[in-house]
């Protein structure tokens, strides 16, 4: 299995895309979160139209759905066929067909592809495609689901945003946890910070963190000194660019 960091950035940052990543298990390929940005990355990534098996969508959150249909709509104009599962929260289950008739009208009824949307639940377990998928919320302002991936060598975690439940074990003893963080000592607007997110893998035994979703002022001005900050801890610790590999 190995991750492609397609996009590292916030909402906002004009120069760096989305937070998102591809999965690359052997057997599927799973994208994790659609923002704005994504589409193009994956093109950059992959000509290849069936390139992805499934995706998932932490929370509603443009940077982390509003992709899908630039997306979904590229897929089907270069001659797509293959079936497609997203996985989501209920809530955006229910209103998608809506929200890409809002930004496409008409044109998910042209699709040769079918759309099969399943429904992520916190606290279940689902088996899909070789790989056991659960979800955990996490302290956002919108209701957001983690995923932890597990294709039975190895585990990694997505925080998507927010930060990890205090007392939580979801994310104890992985291979790789992405945690979002925003600022460097200061949880904002619903975001982990580099200090939160350090201490929480060491408390839990994860063997590397991987920090996406800075604050674009905090990566822009401090990158070299973050580095330096974070070099000495106990845990290995990654600051991802944009189509970097992490191979486990």
């Amino acid at each position: 299995m190995k991750i492609i960091f397609l996009g590292v950035g916030e909402a906002f940052d004009e120069n760096l895309p989305n937070n998102s990543q591809l999965v690359m298990s052997g057997k599927i390929n799973l994208l994790l979160d659609c923002g704005f940005t994504v589409p193009q990355q994956i093109w950059k990534y992959s000509q290849d139209k069936n390139l992805l098996d499934a995706i998932y969508i932490s929370h509603q959150h443009g940077d982390h759905f509003c992709g899908l249909p630039a997306l979904l709509v590229r897929m089907w104009e270069e001659g797509r066929k293959k079936y497609l599962t997203i996985i989501c929260q209920k809530n955006f289950k229910e209103k998608f067909k809506e929200f890409m008739d809002f930004v496409y009208f008409g044109f998910m009824d042209k699709f040769d592809y079918k759309i099969n949307l399943i429904e992520a639940r916190e606290g279940e377990k689902m088996e899909f495609q070789g790989l056991n998928l659960f979800f955990e919320k996490t302290n956002h302002s919108a209701e957001n689901l983690a995923i932890k991936v597990n294709d039975g060598k190895n585990i990694f975690c997505y925080s998507g945003d927010g930060s990890p439940k205090e007392k939580s074990e979801f994310y104890k003893n992985t291979d790789l946890a992405i945690l979002e963080t925003y600022l460097y000592d200061v949880n904002k607007i619903g975001h982990s910070s580099v200090i939160g997110a350090t201490k929480f893998v060491q408390k839990n035994n994860i063997k590397c963190l991987a920090l996406t979703h800075l604050n674009r002022d905090l990566r822009r001005n401090e990158l070299t000194v973050l580095k330096d900050k974070i070099k000495n801890n106990k845990v290995k610790i990654i600051i991802p660019e944009p189509f970097e590999e992490y191979n486990f």
